[in-house]
């Protein structure tokens, strides 16, 4: 079952077409299986949300968490939905669409590397590179005494009991196959809305998401220990309560 599964996975790069980010432009492309025309939605204009499902079983309560985004198109949502290993996980990936649109991150490592294993010619996922990277980070640790010995006895016995080196030797090979398998072409209209546009062509972001923005960065600065999406349900609820009056009214999120 888990290898019929596998291969499904790998068969949807030939057979669908990823949603694309275009900052240039403050874009989103949608690509929906059966379309004949790819989509484009204007940044500020997209939805975004993230669910938890509990239920009761057997087994005890049971958890599940998805994060989506999307727009409506003619009467229809147009959505991409997938599920997460938890609620911090769902947020994460919002936030790394929403800081690489807003140009607060410029590539994946200052997302998927935070404890710097990858070099800077080394490829931009896990495999050997990075084994030998966290090794070598760790020897240097022990030099420099960060750490002790126990630690790093520890460090080689988890690696020794998860099989050593064969899990990125996994990543590798199934890195390669990826790449063996290909992927479905971009149509040309999406390949001509991917390409670089001058500087003096880039959209600038609304007025107000300026304005709401910065209130986020002067709430962060106060407390940066608080959850980020307190934060942005504060500047939200001031933007929308009623000036003057007791009574709180809310504008109805669009979903």
């Amino acid at each position: 079952v888990g290898l019929a599964v596998w291969l499904k996975a790998h068969s949807l790069y030939t057979e669908v077409i990823p949603t694309r980010f275009n900052r240039q432009r403050r874009e989103v492309c949608f690509m929906p299986r059966g379309a004949t025309a790819p989509l484009f939605v204007p940044w500020e204009s997209l939805c975004a949300w993230v669910v938890q499902a509990q239920g009761g079983s057997q087994y005890g309560v049971t958890r599940q968490y998805g994060m989506g985004m999307g727009f409506h198109h003619e009467g229809e949502l147009v959505r991409v939905e997938f599920m997460c290993a938890g609620m911090p996980l769902a947020i994460a990936h919002w936030e790394a669409v929403r800081a690489y649109m807003e140009y607060e991150v410029h590539d994946l490592k200052s997302i998927q590397d935070p404890m710097d294993l990858q070099g800077p010619n080394d490829p931009p996922h896990e495999g050997m590179h990075t084994f030998r990277n966290a090794r070598a980070r760790l020897h240097r640790r022990i030099r420099e005494k960060e750490v002790g010995w126990v630690y790093g006895f520890f460090w080689y016995l988890y690696h020794v009991m998860t099989f050593w080196t064969l899990p990125n030797r996994l990543v590798e090979w199934e890195v390669k196959r990826i790449a063996k398998v290909g992927r479905k072409k971009l149509p040309e209209v999406m390949q001509a809305w991917s390409e670089s546009i001058p500087e003096e062509q880039w959209a600038k972001p609304s007025d107000e998401l300026i304005r709401l923005g910065q209130r986020v960065k002067e709430l962060r600065q106060r407390r940066p220990q608080r959850a980020i999406t307190d934060i942005f349900a504060e500047v939200y609820r001031r933007e929308h309560e009623p000036v003057g009056g007791s009574e709180r009214k809310f504008k109805r999120w669009r979903t």
